[in-house]
């Protein structure tokens, strides 16, 4: 199993010697003992056996402890080996409708150890410390070789947490682009489930968008950057990776900034993978956050490319007023942020619109043209709003003529960022959603504005 050498030495010529003639024989007489040439005197062969008694004393306590030696190893190896294949049998059984090979492969290269992990951070250090989330803490660490990571350590009490844990080792193990935040490892180790990303220097992007002296950092050139990188990144997702991902939670608070404050589209525990010619899907199950799901997400469980698209279309919307869609309030025409920029748009102030921290250096024509696509893609019929690919296309081109904005999905906001965790779709919980805003505590049926 295990490459070896073996190494011969003796005190004579063994190799390519060349053997002399025989001695001649002589008729000389018998010379006396213990003289040059004699026979051996009956001391000297006591002290020969004695010499031989005490190196087999020496040999075979040696022999011995090698033999231990050789049998303690060779357990070890067999624990290690069989650890190694309980653990990875475990990563495979958690990775169910992908190629389990392929899978395997995967896991094995990224695999770290419990005691590694705990060496990167400290063992988890309260100054490492950089973040909290529902499905645990992140630790920023340093590997061996210098380099910088975040390390994710999901908590136990999540009833989340190992299908978390499954999604982000299947997706972001495959997935390669700049714009999607890199998994270097994970550690799966009794109850502890692991995850290793790079470091991102910047937060997230929540963090500068919603804060009142942070958001000055974001200029418009920030920011259009921001939403193409966004773009760029969930269209690898939907058709240009190997594996067709529904992200199924985007918004701000997912979104990661680095260094040259470029985006990287993070945590993929909610995420889905579909068939390479398959686009949507089904659950009796959702999951999310109230103000970016799409609405035939949340009334019948239906999600699909179309759905990220949706929730993306929320988040350019942020970018450019600066407003939170889950925390807006506006006046009383406009109860969320989406109807807050349909009103803008409608009456031709799609300008006033634009956040007041940024000031007048910013490029007219690509304003409007973000709220104009952030308008298509919030639409509440599904074939209606564009792919991902039209999406890069219409940002990235200043001559192709956009279609027209019709009226969006409209949600009532509950003054709260809530997100749902695996929440059933049935009707008595479409009302119960519907009716936690409303004014009159009356049921709503339509999501259109009265």
């Amino acid at each position: 199993m295990f490459p070896s050498c073996k190494v011969r030495y003796e005190v004579y010529p063994f190799y390519g010697s060349v053997s002399s003639a025989p001695p001649p024989t002589s008729s000389a007489p018998p010379l006396p003992a213990n003289s040059p040439g004699g026979p051996p005197s009956s001391s000297t062969k006591g002290k020969g056996r004695s010499l031989l008694r005490a190196a087999f004393r020496i040999a075979v306590p040696l022999i011995i402890v090698a033999v231990m030696l050789f049998v303690m190893s060779f357990v070890f190896l067999k624990r290690r080996l069989r650890k190694r294949y309980l653990t990875l049998n475990r990563v495979y059984l958690l990775i169910t409708g992908v190629d389990g090979v392929a899978d395997i492969l995967t896991a094995e290269s990224l695999q770290y150890s419990l005691t590694e992990i705990q060496i990167v951070t400290n063992n988890f250090s309260v100054d490492n410390k950089i973040g909290e989330g529902g499905f645990g803490r992140v630790y920023k660490g340093v590997l061996g070789n210098g380099q910088e990571v975040a390390v994710k350590r999901l908590s136990r009490s999540s009833g989340q947490g190992a299908e978390e844990f499954k999604n982000e080792i299947v997706v972001v193990a495959k997935l390669q682009h700049r714009n999607l935040v890199r998994l270097l490892g994970f550690c799966l180790e009794g109850e502890e489930k692991i995850l290793i990303y790079e470091f991102v220097p910047n937060k997230s992007l929540d963090y500068f968008l919603f804060d009142s002296e942070n958001k000055r950092s974001l200029n418009w050139a920030r920011r259009y950057n921001i939403i193409g990188g966004i773009a760029r990144g969930l269209l690898y997702l939907h058709e240009d990776s190997r594996l067709r991902i529904v992200h199924r939670d985007l918004k701000a608070g997912n979104i990661l900034l680095d260094g040259n404050m470029s985006p990287k589209i993070a945590d993929f525990g909610m995420a889905r993978i579909c068939g390479v010619d398959q686009s949507e899907g089904n659950t009796n199950r959702i999951a999310g956050t109230f103000g970016y799901m799409a609405p035939e997400y949340t009334r019948r469980g239906q999600f699909s490319v179309k759905s990220d698209v949706f929730s993306f279309g929320v988040v350019i919307l942020e970018i450019i007023t600066g407003k939170k869609n889950s925390t807006f309030s506006q006046s009383e025409d406009s109860e969320d942020l989406v109807s807050y920029v349909w009103e803008h748009w409608r009456r031709g102030e799609a300008l006033a619109l634009l956040d007041a921290s940024i000031g007048d250096s910013y490029a007219q024509n690509e304003v409007i043209q973000c709220v104009q696509v952030g308008l298509l893609c919030v639409e509440e019929d599904v074939s209606r709003r564009p792919i991902m690919a039209s999406v890069v296309y219409m940002l990235n081109s200043n001559s192709v003529i956009l279609p027209t904005p019709h009226r969006p999905a409209f949600f009532r906001s509950n003054r709260s960022e809530s997100r749902v965790e695996e929440l059933g779709v049935n009707q008595s919980n479409i009302e119960r959603i519907l009716t936690q805003s409303s004014v009159n505590e009356a049921s709503i049926t339509e999501l259109y504005p009265r």
